[in-house]
């Protein structure tokens, strides 16, 4: 079975990540055909956009936690080969189709893409807080959301499509039936635009999207090393084995007070 399976529609790709029994979490066999995947789209001749979605009641669970306990170390393995969705250099529009849940990296995912839809079940999380040292700091600064919704995003409280879609954060809340000739709808549309103006306009608003400052994202790193890293599996391992973690918090208990500081500040 393809980890992920692609389906042409005239100028239009659909991409749909196939690991259902996993909720389409995130191992390295699927990072990997996704860059592949990914790339192939770019370079076609053909295809002008894509429609991104999960098989099965999961768009993407995130990381693949058996995964990373099994080689002992958390975070996902980078393909071998450059993702072009992930790193910014894809030139065509994603539209995310959300079948379920957008957990963590799952979330990520999302965030990436240019328009999005999805099924009033859909629940999205931004999982950092329970996994890492540091929670999703950036992901409502991203979304431009309001402060203390950015809060709730970085400390992994939920949010229902409801909520997103309130927020501004997706397009189109709608039934899975329809799902994807919604979002088929918002391809034709974007492909009846000329093509100079479809790519340019897409360009230019990816550049006006909000991102933190470059001593923000020093303290970001500062803060990824503040604490006990044994936390890190911890979370993962108790995630696996359905039972209570036991976090330490800090090697010193005096470094929560000693915490690290703006550049200049």
């Amino acid at each position: 079975m393809a980890v992920v399976e692609t389906e042409r529609n005239g100028q239009v790709l659909i991409v749909r990540m196939n690991r259902p029994e996993s909720l389409n979490a995130l191992n390295t066999e699927l990072r990997q055909k996704l860059a592949e995947t990914w790339t192939e789209f770019r370079a076609s001749k053909e295809l002008e956009v894509a429609i991104f979605t999960g098989a099965g009641r999961a768009f993407c669970a995130g990381e693949d936690m058996k995964e990373s306990l099994a080689k002992g170390t958390p975070g996902g393995v980078k393909p071998t080969i450059p993702d072009p969705f992930m790193d910014g250099s894809l030139e065509k529009p994603v539209i995310a189709a959300i079948n379920g849940f957008a957990m963590g990296g799952g979330f990520m995912l999302v965030e990436r893409t240019d328009l999005r839809v999805a099924v009033p079940e859909a629940l999205f999380e931004v999982s950092e807080a329970k996994r890492w040292l540091l929670g999703g700091y950036n992901h409502g600064h991203l979304a431009n959301v309001p402060y203390p919704v950015a809060m709730e995003m970085a400390l992994g409280f939920r949010f229902t499509a409801e909520r997103f879609y309130q927020v501004g954060f997706l397009n189109r809340v709608v039934p899975q039936a329809d799902l994807i000739p919604t979002a088929m709808g918002m391809a034709e549309h974007l492909l009846s635009l000329p093509p100079a103006s479809r790519v340019n306009t897409v360009h230019m608003m990816r550049q006006m999207r909000p991102e933190a400052s470059d001593s923000q994202k020093a303290l970001a790193a500062k803060l990824h090393d503040h604490g006990d890293k044994a936390d890190l599996i911890e979370s993962r391992a108790a995630f696996a084995e359905k039972r209570r973690p036991n976090f330490k918090g800090w090697l010193d208990p005096q470094d929560r007070y000693r915490m690290p500081k703006l550049d200049g500040k």
